[in-house]
C-alpha cells in the first residue's frame, strides 16, 4: 500500500502521506523545491532532469521505501527522505533532507515527516553495528529560520558551520604563480579516473568524509556540473600525478533564473605532498580567468569554517568575501 498512516497527524484538512511514487513525482517535487527555496531566499534552479539524475544515482538509500511525502487534496505540499553512510574517522550518519512548501508550514506537517524519516532510520541502523556511534543528520542554510527552529525543538544540535563566499566581480584577479616543478594540462576522458582519485585522496583527512562508490562516480561523470573544459588540473612534471585541481563549473539555468552570470569555484583539493606551497591559489586565479574568459562576472564558493588547510584565507587572497553561515546538525540516537 503506498499511504503511511501516521498517528495524531497535523488537523490540515485533506491532508494525507504517502510513500514514494516513482518518476511522475519528478516534476511534484520540482515543483515543492522551488517553493520552498524562493521562500528561503536559496538561490537555486532545479529541473525535472536534475532530480532524475539524482535519483537514478542513490547510495544506501531507497526511495520507495526511504520517503515520505505529503499531500493536501491529491497536492503534493513537501517530502522528506533519509540515507546513511559511513564516516571512517566519525559515526556512522543517517542523513535527512526535506522541503515543505510555505503556505504549509508551521502546522505540524514538517515535524511529522521529520519523526517519521527518523523512525525508518532507526529501523535501518538496527542492523548496523551496534558498538557505533549513530547519529541523524541534516543541514539548515542561514536563511532557513524556521528549519533551525524546528530541528533545535527536536533535539538537533549546531556541529559544524559552512560559509558560503562570493568574488562579486572578475576585476583585479591576483597573480598567484603555480610551484616549480608542476604544469597544467586540457584534460582528458582517460585522466577522469585518476583526477577522481586525487579529490577522494585528498579530502579524505576532512570532516565529514565518506568513502566513495562506484555510483558516486557514475553520478559525477554525468552531472550537470561536470564540466572539464573549464577545469584547472595541476600535475607533477616529475612523477605524471595529479597534485591538485580546481573543477570549475557553470549553472546555466541558475544563472537565466537569477538573471546573472556566476561561475562555481568548487572542488577545490590539494594532495599532502604538495600542501603550503601555494598551489590552490594558484589553480584557483586559474580557474577565475577562465570563467571570466567564459563571460562569468562573479564566481561563488563553500567552504568548512574549520577546514584544516585554512582554506577560508586562501580564498579571501583570491577576492572571496564570506556571505552566508550555514549549519550542519546532528543529534545522536
Amino acid at each position: 500500500m503506498n499511504t503511511i498512516t501516521i498517528d495524531n497527524a497535523s488537523a490540515v484538512k485533506g491532508l494525507s502521506f504517502r510513500h514514494f511514487a516513482g518518476e511522475s513525482d519528478y516534476p511534484k517535487m520540482v515543483k515543492v523545491i522551488e517553493a520552498s527555496a524562493d521562500a528561503d531566499k536559496i538561490e537555486r534552479a532545479d529541473t525535472v532532469e536534475d532530480v532524475a539524475h539524482t535519483y537514478s544515482h542513490l547510495t544506501n538509500c531507497d526511495p520507495y521505501q526511504d520517503m515520505i511525502f505529503a499531500e493536501v487534496n491529491g497536492e503534493v505540499i513537501g517530502y522528506a527522505r533519509g540515507w546513511w553512510q559511513d564516516e571512517p574517522n566519525g559515526p556512522l550518519i543517517y542523513g535527512l533532507i526535506g522541503f515543505l512548501a510555505p503556505a504549509w508550514r508551521r502546522k505540524g506537517i514538517g515535524s511529522r515527516m521529520l519523526q517519521w524519516v527518523e523512525d525508518r532510520l532507526r529501523e535501518i541502523a538496527s542492523s548496523h553495528a551496534s558498538e557505533r556511534e549513530k547519529c541523524f543528520q541534516t543541514f539548515a542554510e542561514e536563511a532557513q529560520v524556521g528549519m533551525s527552529a524546528m530541528l533545535e525543538k527536536s533535539g538537533y544540535q549546531p556541529v559544524r558551520y559552512f560559509y558560503t563566499m562570493l568574488r562579486p566581480s572578475m576585476d583585479n584577479i591576483p597573480d598567484f604563480p603555480l610551484p616549480h616543478g608542476l604544469e597544467v594540462r586540457p584534460v582528458l576522458p582517460e585522466q577522469y579516473r585518476a583526477i577522481w582519485d586525487a579529490d577522494m585522496e585528498a579530502f579524505q583527512d576532512h570532516w565529514g568524509f565518506s568513502a566513495p562508490t562506484e555510483e558516486d562516480y557514475q553520478s559525477w561523470l554525468t552531472g550537470n556540473t561536470f564540466q572539464p573544459h573549464l577545469w584547472k588540473i595541476a600535475w607533477d612534471v616529475a612523477t605524471d600525478q595529479v597534485a591538485g585541481q580546481v573543477k570549475t563549473f557553470i549553472r546555466v539555468e541558475e544563472n537565466k533564473k537569477f538573471e546573472r552570470k556566476r561561475g562555481y569555484t568548487e572542488f577545490i583539493s590539494v594532495r599532502r605532498p604538495w600542501r603550503k606551497k601555494g598551489l590552490a591559489r594558484a589553480l584557483i586565479v586559474q580557474s577565475l580567468l577562465a570563467q571570466k574568459e567564459a563571460g562569468m562576472t562573479e564566481s561563488a564558493l563553500g567552504v568548512d569554517t574549520e577546514n584544516l588547510s585554512g582554506a577560508t584565507h586562501v580564498y579571501e587572497d583570491c577576492g572571496f568575501q564570506v556571505v552566508k553561515r550555514n549549519t550542519v546538525y546532528r543529534k545522536s540516537f
